[in-house]
C-alpha cells in the first residue's frame, strides 16, 4: 500500500484538505472523497468528457487528472457554477434549450461551454461545436446544447445602450 499525500485544494471556493493515495484520480476524489457526484464518470479513458471540470481556470478532464497534481490547484465543479439557488446563465439555457437531454453528460458540456465563453463571449456555431468536441452526448441530439451555448453567451454578454444622437 502505498503511502498517503497530503493535498490541499480549492474546491468551488473552499479550501479542503486530504490524505489521499497518490494514484487516486481527481475523479474519485471528487466524487467519493468529497461527495460532489456532479462530475461523472462515464468511460474512465478520457473520451467521453462527463468528468470535466474546471481546474485552474481550464477544463479538464478529472479522470485525467491525479489527485496529488491537482494540489494547491483550483477546482470547480458544476456544484460551483450555480451562486446559491440561481443558477448560472449557461445552466439556465440548458434548461431553455432543451439541451439538459438525459442530463449525464450536462456538467461536462457545460463546463466546457464555461470556458469557451470566458476565452471567447461570442462564438460561431462551428466555435461551439469544436469546444465540446470532447464531450460526446449519447442521446443523439447537439443542436439543442449548441442552442444552449448560443443563448448562454448572448445572456452573457454586456448589455449596451444605444446612444441617439441629436440631430
Amino acid at each position: 500500500m502505498a503511502t498517503k499525500k497530503p493535498i490541499t485544494l480549492s474546491i468551488n471556493g473552499s479550501e479542503k484538505s486530504y490524505e489521499v493515495e497518490p494514484r487516486l484520480l481527481l475523479v474519485h476524489l471528487l466524487r467519493d472523497v468529497a461527495g460532489l457526484t456532479g462530475t461523472h464518470i462515464g468511460c474512465d479513458t478520457s473520451i467521453c468528457g462527463a468528468c470535466t471540470v474546471m481546474l485552474n481556470g481550464n477544463a479538464v478532464k478529472s479522470c485525467t487528472v491525479l489527485a496529488v497534481q491537482a494540489d494547491g490547484g483550483e477546482v470547480l465543479t458544476i456544484e460551483g457554477l450555480a451562486r446559491g439557488v440561481k443558477l448560472h446563465p449557461i445552466q439556465e439555457a440548458f434548461w431553455e434549450c432543451h439541451g439538459l437531454q438525459c442530463g449525464f453528460c450536462t456538467p461536462g458540456m457545460i463546463l466546457s461551454a464555461h470556458q469557451l465563453l470566458q476565452r471567447n463571449p461570442k462564438p460561431t456555431e462551428t466555435e461551439i461545436r469544436h469546444a465540446i468536441d470532447g464531450n460526446l452526448c449519447r442521446c443523439t441530439g447537439y443542436q439543442h446544447i449548441v442552442d444552449a451555448v448560443q443563448q448562454a453567451a448572448k445572456q452573457m454578454r454586456p448589455k449596451t445602450k444605444s446612444v441617439r444622437r441629436k440631430a
